[in-house]
């Protein structure tokens, strides 16, 4: 391939990538807008929500092995169509069954699409030089798609109605498709071995349940039977599923690949950033609209400098780890995404936007390390395994968001309501239920608080609410330092990413 052909297939491989990050949190802000029509129970509100992830969650490693057996640019050009078609089929819902139906199809083509876009990078810039800035390009683009997905849901909804919010989806589609077909070339394992459909239902019960188990925790608590129950279920699943594919000769994922001290780093590089930034949209997010009063819109514009920081950061990753060493770049980004958090924390007075802002910045600049992970990642493999790699650094992303909404989000629930206490509530004249209420979250404090007229509760829930975005930041920040120690030991001093090896 031409060197313009080669960059010209990064953007498509960006692009899509772009789009389906986009779709993760692109419906949170269309949710409310999508219940006032359709009036789903809060059961089917959850599924809304969830069904994309859990989908997505379980189908990485299938899709990712299909697409090393069937060819990556096929599969990835059907994950356009299934994408894109899935996003036109809106128009036909009328009920929360449907959408629920629509939201299954999108994780299917996400599935499809995500680590097929990495595994193609490994194919279409077989120069390690030249791919380690492509996928520090492709980190950027990645990052971006979280922080733009609620600007353009805002934007959209100012104008038309939630089903802009899937609609939206279907030129981009059409566009990679068409793009794809004239610029990808086709790449496929040329040895793959027969399918264990036994490991395939594995991997996609397995991630389900643990997924599902994950998420179901940080909703009903650590001692949720049903939690514990699915969690339970996904890693004895997943772990068969691990004892299979090491016996195989030919296993659905190349596990064996956590061998290497370098891909490991990698992974957990991957897994921590995700973690950080899920967990800091997620919290953030709610302190600009609820504490501070802004819309959905003007708080998706306040969330982005991370997404600035990301972009200025990931391209410029390769060529501080040529100068610095990969290593140093790698568990370096990981520190200054801690610094973030740690800032939140740290300094004194009460939490303000040019605090936050700071730290969303260093965060963002922070996560610059994920192109280098998502580097280090793909030189520790051949090239016809690249669809495994491409499922586990996916999937540890997938697993990161999941985590830190459910770790710092539940911790975050926790020192909500411990600075809340129910003689501090019943102080303002509320009965028990509707303190209850109160302790539950910050939304539902501020719809009692317009209801009862207590301009006093909802000045004490703001300040609890920022009280946890405060401590739940140290969390955060510690979190991230680990991380930092344990890529930094298992990452090798010689490690050069630039040179392939």
């Amino acid at each position: 391939m031409s060197a313009a052909r080669r960059w010209a297939a990064l953007m498509v491989l960006s692009g899509s990538l772009l789009v389906v990050v986009m779709d993760m949190t692109i419906l949170n802000v269309a949710l409310p807008a999508l219940s006032a029509d359709l009036r789903p129970t809060s059961g089917q509100q959850l599924w809304i929500v969830d069904a994309y992830s859990l989908v997505l969650a379980g189908l990485l490693v299938t899709m990712s092995a299909l697409s090393d057996r069937w060819g990556r640019k096929r599969m990835l050009l059907a994950g356009f169509a299934v994408f894109g078609g899935a996003s036109l089929a809106v128009l036909a819902a009328d009920s929360p069954g449907t959408v629920i139906a629509v939201r299954v199809l999108l994780g299917v083509g996400g599935a499809m699409i995500m680590p097929t876009t990495l595994s193609m990078i490994r194919t279409v810039f077989p120069d390690p030089r030249e791919r380690a800035t492509a996928l520090g390009i492709w980190a950027a683009i990645a990052s971006l798609g979280a922080a733009v997905g609620p600007i353009v849901s805002g934007l959209l909804l100012e104008h038309f109605s939630w089903h802009a919010a899937f609609l939206v989806n279907v030129p981009f589609m059409a566009a990679g498709l068409l793009a794809g077909l004239l610029l990808l070339p086709e790449a496929r394992d040329p040895h793959p071995g027969s399918w264990d459909m036994v490991a395939t239902v594995l991997s996609i019960v397995g991630m389900v349940a643990l997924v599902w188990g994950i998420k179901q925790f940080s909703k009903a608590g650590i001692l949720d039977p049903s939690a514990l129950l699915a969690f339970a279920l996904g890693a004895l699943v997943l772990g068969w599923f691990v004892v299979r594919c090491l016996r195989r000769p030919d296993p659905l994922l190349e596990v064996r690949l956590f061998s290497s001290p370098s891909f490991t780093a990698g992974t957990v590089a991957a897994l921590a950033s995700m973690f950080a930034m899920a967990a800091m949209l997620l919290l953030v997010a709610q302190w600009l609209q609820l504490v501070e009063g802004h819309s959905p819109l003007q708080a998706g514009v306040r969330l982005l400098p991370m997404a600035l920081g990301a972009a200025v950061a990931s391209p410029l990753a390769p060529v501080l780890a040529r100068r610095l060493g990969s290593r140093t770049v790698l568990a370096g980004g990981l520190f200054v995404a801690a610094l973030g958090f740690v800032l939140m924390f740290a300094l004194p007075g009460p939490l303000s936007y040019p605090v936050v802002m700071v730290a969303l910045v260093l965060l963002g600049t922070g996560s610059g390390s994920l192109a280098i992970a998502s580097a280090v990642i793909m030189s520790s493999t051949p090239q016809a395994k690249a669809g495994n790699a491409a499922a586990i650094e996916e999937t540890s992303y997938d697993l990161g968001n999941v985590l830190g909404v459910a770790v710092l989000g539940s911790a975050a629930a926790a020192v909500y309501r411990a600075e809340l206490p129910v003689g501090l509530l019943t102080g303002t004249g509320l009965g028990e239920q509707t303190v209850l209420a109160a302790q539950e979250s910050l939304g539902g404090a501020l719809d009692i608080a317009a209801e009862t007229g207590s301009a006093e509760l909802a000045a004490l829930a703001r300040s609890a609410f920022s009280e946890s975005l405060t401590q739940i930041s140290l969390a955060g920040g510690l979190a991230l330092l680990a991380a930092a120690v344990a890529v930094f030991v298992l990452t090798p001093r010689s490690l050069d990413v630039s040179q392939g090896h």
